[in-house]
């Protein structure tokens, strides 16, 4: 992985107005007339002229600054990497940790895709590194297609003991197969939770991965999908041919 670099205070400023997620930590804003620092992404927009530059959140503080509310250039920030490919049923959005896989989403459009990646995320450094990422992207592209190819990736998705425990039951889900939430509800041994795992398939950060689009009404209806509908209709009919 090559994360942006920002050699001079000139690329910093830049990097500021454009709320760039992936200066996120690189470097830290001071700005002289409030007595803040802050990270680049943050709202504020003070003028060139009352900002000064600062290499680490010490530098910040040595010069007399104190950590923005709005921003807490404070807090230790992981850093994901991202990026983008196209599949059969629209793009996808792959993040991922040091850890593995926390985020694959679908959709139709790459800004859409990154506004979505940033409001989930929004406290990371987000770095923009499909190339470092190409093998996991095309195994998720494969995925789509032929979905009885299980990629061994490594996961890291974020979720409560009970969304874990769903999440994984649903991993174990055979291509072509449904199965209900009340289905599910029972393989975690809590038959009466089945609103808590529609609510943890809603809550599914790892699409196609963690295959909750298999998993439909008692009655057969297809019911909701955080990615469409109709991606959920198409997935199945080829699982099903």
């Amino acid at each position: 992985m090559t994360a942006p670099t920002y050699p001079d205070d000139d690329a910093r400023w830049n990097a500021l107005r454009a709320k760039d997620r992936a200066a996120q930590g690189a470097f830290y804003i001071g700005v002289r007339t409030t007595g803040i620092y802050c990270v680049a992404s943050c709202g504020g927009r003070p003028l060139r002229k009352n900002v000064d530059f600062h290499a680490t959140r010490e530098a910040a503080r040595a010069a007399g600054l104190r950590a923005c509310l709005r921003c807490k250039p404070d807090l230790d920030r992981e850093t994901l990497r991202w990026g983008v490919v196209q599949t059969s049923l629209g793009l996808a959005l792959i993040a991922r940790s040091d850890a593995g896989l926390r985020l694959v989403a679908l959709g139709d459009d790459v800004e859409s895709l990154r506004g979505d990646l940033e409001t989930r995320f929004k406290q990371a450094r987000l770095i923009p590194d499909t190339a470092g990422l190409a093998a996991d992207l095309a195994a998720v592209a494969t995925l789509v297609d032929h979905p009885e190819q299980r990629p061994d990736l490594p996961l890291d998705a974020l979720g409560t003991d009970l969304q874990k425990a769903v999440w994984a039951a649903l991993r174990r889900i055979p291509a072509g197969r449904t199965v209900s939430y009340a289905d599910i509800a029972h393989a975690i041994g809590q038959p009466k939770a089945f609103r808590a795992v529609a609510q943890a398939c809603g809550a599914n950060p790892l699409a196609v991965i963690t295959p909750c689009h298999r998993v439909v009404r008692s009655d057969g209806g297809l019911s909701g999908y955080r990615w469409g509908v109709a991606r959920k209709r198409a997935l199945l009919a080829r699982e099903a041919a």
